[in-house]
């Protein structure tokens, strides 16, 4: 990964934000800069370089790590040792402001995810030595676009998930529990070498296919009925996400006929993506298909989100989302359609925008599985 090229280009983008330095307190995002991926981790972003602030459970895990940034050991919260070390280096840190003058430095913070607790901290750090200010979105930005690194990996993950419906397929029977089928799924897992979910296994089955999130449970396969298995891994610290429905039992010819729908739908919206078009042009491809069905009031939530080093990022593919795609966005395609207390049907495939449409990871039929 181009950790510094990607310092680089946020270095680029400080002075148009008003920002002398940045503070990333975003473990992802601190990830995505610098390579490292400990659990207490501040970056600190200035026009004159990086700074990596951990304490000393990851002194060597950083130094494996890291790349394109010095790393500073400490015993505090590490945002709080960047603003601290800020304090006392700020005239460093910039070539446009001097501590102490009327033009104090402005550190730009992660106002969406860093704590109002942890941003007094930071500012109280600071002695009045730099102003604090919420930055836009600098990094989820610039992640929204995947480097020939990220998508490389990305397509691994989705290799080794996509893998796992095999293993949901032998083991789903009639009077097994749905928390045991995710086990072995999550086993499989491991053992191919994933370091871990991107999420906790959704596997829903007979009325509760109809349950969008419905986490595994102790509830036993029904003798007939759809089963919704929704499950992804992390390889190499990137998501995959993958949804299938299968059916357990002869369906019925309205069963077939809801999953053909769906699967209209999924198709639909996966030949709308390409380079140009927007979020909610997409989204609406999925909807006007089920509306077309008289199923559109069943289609409760967006039609996908970006991925990469967090399962959900963005853009989000939905109604109202004007953003226009680019090449290398990493999106999933998931409409589905839900009967409280009957059934439910969900199929996704995540896919790479491409400027004349878009690659599926790993692509497979998707014809409803009978078992």
């Amino acid at each position: 990964m181009d950790h510094m090229g990607r310092v680089r280009k946020l270095q680029e983008r400080l002075p148009e934000s008003g920002l002398d330095c940045f503070l990333a307190t975003h473990l992802p995002n601190v990830r995505y800069l610098s390579g490292f991926s400990g659990s207490a981790g501040a970056l600190l972003v200035s026009e004159r370089g990086a700074t990596l602030f951990t304490d000393g459970r990851y002194r060597t895990q950083a130094e494996e790590e890291v790349r394109g940034a010095r790393v500073v050991i400490g015993a505090k919260a590490p945002a709080v040792a960047a603003a601290e070390w800020m304090a006392a280096h700020g005239g460093k840190t910039s070539v446009r402001s001097r501590m102490g003058s009327q033009n104090r430095p402005v550190i730009g913070i992660e106002g969406e995810t860093l704590t109002v607790g942890m941003r007094d901290r930071v500012a109280a750090a600071l002695r009045g030595k730099a102003r604090v200010r919420s930055a836009p979105d600098l990094v989820g930005r610039a992640r929204m676009v995947k480097d020939a690194a990220e998508l490389a990996a990305i397509r691994r993950a989705a290799k080794l998930g996509a893998s796992l419906l095999r293993i949901a397929c032998e083991e789903i029977r009639p009077g097994k529990r749905e928390v045991e089928i995710a086990a072995a799924m999550e086993y499989e897992a491991r053992r191919q070498g994933a370091e871990g979910m991107s999420f906790p296994t959704i596997l829903a089955a007979g009325e509760r296919s109809a349950v969008v999130h419905g986490r595994a449970s102790q509830v036993r396969i029904p003798r007939r009925g759809f089963v919704v298995c929704d499950f992804g891994v992390i390889l190499a610290g990137y998501c995959s996400d993958r949804t299938r429905t299968v059916h357990v039992g002869r369906p019925s010819s309205k069963a077939r006929q809801f999953y053909g729908a769906v699967l209209e739908a999924q198709l639909a919206a996966i030949d709308a993506v390409r380079a140009g078009v927007t979020a909610e042009d997409v989204d609406a491809a999925a909807r006007n298909v089920l509306k077309k069905r008289k199923l559109a009031r069943y289609f409760t939530h967006s039609l996908g989100h970006g991925l990469g080093l967090e399962i959900h990022e963005s853009p989000r593919i939905a109604a109202g989302q004007g953003l226009v795609l680019e090449p290398g966005m990493v999106i999933t395609i998931e409409p589905g359609a839900y009967v409280p207390g009957k059934w439910g049907v969900r199929i996704e495939d995540v896919v790479v925008v491409t400027d004349s449409g878009c690659e599926v990871l790993a692509p497979d039929d998707k014809d409803l599985v009978v078992i």
